[in-house]
C-alpha cells in the first residue's frame, strides 16, 4: 500500500527520511561488510549528504530511495528504493531498484520484500517498462535478492562501471533486468 510517499508490505514500512535517520545511515555507510563491493565507505558528513538529496528526490516525486523500517523491531534497518541510474551505458537512461541493509538484518527476506514493494511501484504506479539493478559479479547476496525478485542476467550486457577506474577489481558489473511484461507474468 502507497500512502504519503510511504509503502507498507507485510513487514516494513519504506518511508521518507527523518532527521533522526542519520546516525544510523552514517553507522551503515561506514560499515565495512555492508560497503565491500564499493570503492570506499562514507564518512558521517557524506552521509548526511546523501540523505539530502535522498529526502528531496522523495519530495519532488514521490519515490526514490525510501528508509526502511520494521514495526516493533527497528525505526532504521537501512534504504531500498528506486534510483536513475547517473551514467551513460548501453542500457540507459535507466531506474534501478536498489538496497543496503544493516548487516544484522541481513539474511532475513527484507531486501526482497521490500524491493519486491519497489519493483510494484515502479511498474504499477509510475508505468515504467524496464527496472534495472547492478552489482559487481562477487556480490552474491545482491545476486541472489535479484535472482529471487525475478530479474534476469544476460552475460552480454555486463559492463564496466565508467566511474571506478579502469583496471580495478569492482569495474566489472553485471547487469540484471525485468521489464513490465515479466512483471505481469510472474508467478
Amino acid at each position: 500500500m502507497v500512502l504519503d510517499n510511504t509503502i507498507t508490505t507485510e513487514r516494513l514500512i519504506l518511508r521518507p527520511w527523518r532527521e533522526e535517520d542519520l546516525d544510523s545511515l552514517a553507522r551503515l555507510n561506514a560499515d565495512s561488510r555492508v560497503m565491500e563491493f564499493f570503492l570506499n565507505s562514507l564518512t558521517r558528513e557524506e552521509s548526511a549528504a546523501r540523505m539530502e538529496v535522498y529526502t528531496q528526490h522523495i519530495q519532488d516525486h514521490g519515490w526514490g530511495l525510501w528508509a526502511v523500517s520494521v514495526p516493533n523491531i527497528s525505526d532504521f534497518i537501512g534504504w531500498i528504493g528506486l534510483w536513475p541510474i547517473g551514467f551513460e551505458a548501453h542500457f540507459t537512461p535507466a531506474i534501478e531498484v536498489g538496497w543496503r541493509l544493516l548487516p544484522e538484518f541481513w539474511g532475513q527476506g527484507y531486501a526482497t520484500e521490500g524491493a519486491r514493494a519497489a519493483l510494484e511501484y515502479g511498474f504499477e504506479t509510475l508505468k515504467l517498462d524496464e527496472i534495472v539493478s547492478i552489482t559487481v559479479p562477487a556480490n552474491l547476496r545482491s545476486r541472489r535478492v535479484m535472482e529471487k525478485l525475478g530479474m534476469h542476467r544476460n552475460s552480454k550486457d555486463d559492463f564496466d562501471y565508467p566511474k571506478i577506474p579502469e583496471g580495478h577489481p569492482l569495474r566489472r558489473h553485471v547487469l540484471y533486468r525485468m521489464t513490465v511484461e515479466a512483471w505481469k507474468n510472474r508467478r
